[in-house]
């Protein structure tokens, strides 16, 4: 599984989220919502410090994350955050498996 965010996503996460040098955000898989990898969860954002990280992105002083225990919600898909500045807002890309 690879992981990669923008740098246009990158910004948006440090406007949105208030984050400052050394900030880390976890992405993790919740219960609820629409996903294109596992039905009935979604992906979830928080702000918080890494346990025990399976990916890292780093950039602007920033890391990234997804804790080993959330690292099935991929089922192998790579992931890939982008921004749109149409709709102001970040997008999810899965790659891999079935969704090429």
């Amino acid at each position: 599984m690879e992981f990669s965010i923008t740098k246009p996503a990158v910004q948006w996460f440090i406007n949105e989220l208030d984050l400052s040098e050394g900030d880390h955000v976890r992405f993790f898989a919740r219960v609820g919502g629409c996903s294109t990898v596992q039905s009935g969860y979604s992906l979830g954002i928080s702000k918080e410090s890494p346990f025990e990280p399976a990916k890292t992105f780093e950039s602007d002083g920033i890391t990234f994350f997804i804790e080993e225990k959330d690292i099935w919600y991929f089922d192998d898909h790579d992931l890939k955050i982008k921004y749109s500045r149409k709709y102001d807002e970040i997008s999810f890309e899965y790659s891999g498996q079935d969704h090429d």
